[in-house]
């Protein structure tokens, strides 16, 4: 049986993944021209940013487990949070006009 804290660390793993795809969708989703407008990065480098860091969970985290490449998994869900928290509310707001 699998220590405690390596389920925990399985099921955060596992919970990231869903982040990811929705930040990836989200990224693919918005004008081009609201990135311009937050001043943000393009479009196409968020869209390959939460994408990579999407497949980097995936491969690195859930199917390998705490090994080295936990490394990587959490580079990539350090990119995905970075545009769920940053990028995404600026582009909300600038697209959804100043409020009063």
């Amino acid at each position: 049986m699998a220590p405690l804290s390596l389920d925990i660390l399985y099921f955060i793993q596992l919970a990231g993944i869903p982040v990811g795809v929705f930040a990836f969708v989200h990224a693919a989703l918005q004008r081009p021209d609201a990135y311009a407008a937050a001043d943000r990065l393009t479009k196409s480098a968020w869209m390959g940013i939460t994408g990579g860091g999407t497949a980097a969970m995936i491969l690195f985290g859930a199917l390998s487990g705490s090994g080295p490449g936990l490394m990587f998994w959490i580079a990539g869900l350090v990119a995905v949070l970075v545009y769920m928290v940053d990028v995404r509310p600026k582009l909300i707001e600038v697209q959804r006009g100043g409020r009063w």
